[in-house]
């Protein structure tokens, strides 16, 4: 198996840059923020953090491709970088500190493009998550101070913690009722949002999580991290990966009675 522990040290190298440029800025009185075409909001911290990344990459990893939120694609090849500078870009605009940087490392093969490489930094939290392939998922201050993370073992929804973001979305896609019927079924639901949840399903604190409409960018570093923990993440058909438009994650355990529930059309 190939060894992507020099990627993954670059990736910590990058959310370090990250945290730095959006800490600085995080409460700025005089923060500047647009609105973007789609409607969603994207600060100078946004752009900022991103053009870090990018630099960096540029530098270290030439022949690399990269995706990311606010500048679109470069370059092209079997390897590429995905980049979300600010993951609750609305939270990081009101003084909530659930925001994070996500960077994952993609690779191609026989069956296509493959997560191999995830990190996620919440800076305002004081908390990074990270995963390699072959390499397990952890968390910690840095890769020599960290702590092996595990999937939880719970196997009845009524005892299970679902995460989830928000309601607007499972109801314009016609998925509420089966959405409302999953909580109604299980011990416990938060909204906690964006990244926030995968981390725990990865942790082993929240058992299931879900949202109905997705960018690659929202979930590849994800992906590798909830894998590399034990866990199943597939788009809501039951797809492997972070390619649906939207995604389901669990302890595994779980997977196929949430997906029944939210197919309920």
């Amino acid at each position: 198996m190939p060894d992507f522990n020099d990627d993954l040290r670059l990736a910590h190298i990058l959310a370090d840059a990250a945290d730095a440029a959006t800490m600085e800025r995080f409460k700025s009185l005089d923060l500047k923020v647009e609105t973007k075409p789609d409607m969603t909001p994207v600060s100078e911290a946004d752009k900022r953090a991103e053009e870090l990344i990018r630099g960096q990459l540029g530098r270290a990893r030439p022949r690399d491709a990269v995706l990311g939120e606010e500048y679109g694609t470069e370059g092209s090849g079997p390897r590429r970088w995905i980049v979300d500078p600010i993951d609750g870009t609305k939270n990081y605009v009101r003084g909530v500190p659930v925001w994070a940087t996500l960077i994952a490392l993609m690779v191609r093969g026989e069956h296509g493009d493959e997560g191999v490489v995830g990190v996620v930094s919440a800076p305002a939290l004081g908390r990074r998550w990270w995963a390699a392939k072959g390499g397990g998922a952890y968390t910690g201050r840095s890769l020599a101070s960290a702590t092996r993370l595990r999937v939880s073992q719970v196997g009845r929804l009524e005892d299970a913690s679902f995460a989830y973001s928000s309601l607007s979305g499972w109801e314009e896609q016609g998925r509420l009722d089966g959405f409302l019927d999953l909580t109604r079924s299980c011990w416990r639901t938060r909204a906690y949002g964006d990244f926030w949840p995968y981390m725990m399903v990865a942790e082993g604190a929240v058992d299931i999580c879900a949202e109905p409409e997705l960018s690659l960018w929202d979930m590849a570093a994800n992906e590798v991290i909830v894998r590399e923990a034990g866990g199943r993440f597939t788009s809501l058909d039951g797809t492997p990966g972070p390619y649906g438009g939207n995604a389901a994650a669990s302890n595994g355990m779980l997977h196929e009675e949430m997906l029944a529930y939210l197919n309920r059309l």
